[in-house]
């Protein structure tokens, strides 16, 4: 019990510390260069308490649940005892195949903490303001889900494979830049955007833990080297996937 104290009260100290140069750039402007008392300074002082607290108790339930689970599913769905229902099979006897409920899991981990990404729904719900409904909340979100979905997957079979991660992200910006051309002006900067909001506070601790986890447990791969990439997977294949849900509503409109 003390040593999870103590750690809650360190992660705040470094919450603390992490804030406060916001906090000297926000009011030093405000104060120095605007030359304007802060509006409703009580609430955005209560603002900051709020966020730091909620940092700190953020940050300490990752290192407690979100880094060990990711890394715990990654060992377990990797277990040759588990691919092989109890077979004596070695890890070196495995091949990309063997690993399906790998991609499965990082799948369907990537499309459920997409739709619950707190940055994804605030820029989804602005969206639909200023297109005037145009763009529609849930459907924004599950295009950016499913191309997290598909991208992280996508990471995983790289990581078992072992194949070099700059083809990947060469080949899926150049179908980018081809889908740009195509797409309606309307979604290209909302799509680009969409790819960014996707590596935030749910996302990328489970799907780091997950790679790294994956390296750590499939022979021959180096945690250092193939752990990280699945974050720019995740960036990648959102804009693609809303850019083609933009050109598939515009042919469907079309058709209509």
């Amino acid at each position: 019990m003390n040593t999870s104290l103590d750690t809650l009260v360190q992660s705040l100290a470094n919450t603390i510390l992490d804030v406060t140069p916001i906090i000297v750039i926000i009011f030093g402007f405000q104060i120095l260069v605007i030359r304007r008392a802060v509006p409703h300074l009580k609430s955005v002082l209560l603002g900051f308490v709020y966020v730091i607290l909620g940092m700190a108790f953020f940050l300490e339930g990752l290192e407690l649940a979100l880094f060990p689970l990711g890394k715990i599913m990654a060992q377990q769905l990797t277990d040759p005892a588990f691919i092989h229902e109890g077979l004596a099979v070695t890890k070196q006897a495995l091949n990309w195949a063997d690993y399906k409920w790998v991609y499965l899991f990082a799948a369907a981990i990537g499309f459920a903490t997409t739709i619950a990404e707190p940055s994804l729904i605030a820029v989804a719900i602005k969206a639909e303001q200023v297109s005037g409904g145009a763009i529609g909340i849930w459907g924004l979100r599950i295009a950016v889900a499913i191309g997290v979905a598909i991208g992280i997957s996508l990471g995983c079979y790289r990581i078992v494979s072992g194949t070099p991660l700059h083809y990947y992200i060469m080949v899926g910006y150049v179908l980018v830049i081809a889908q740009t051309f195509f797409a309606p002006r309307m979604i290209i900067a909302l799509a680009y955007d969409s790819g960014g909001v996707t590596t935030s506070t749910v996302t990328v601790p489970l799907v780091t833990a997950l790679g790294l986890g994956l390296a750590g447990s499939v022979p021959g791969r180096s945690v250092l080297l193939d752990g990280f990439g699945l974050i720019a997977f995740a960036s990648l294949f959102p804009i693609m996937t809303v850019l083609a849900y933009a050109q598939i509503s515009r042919l469907r409109k079309g058709r209509e």
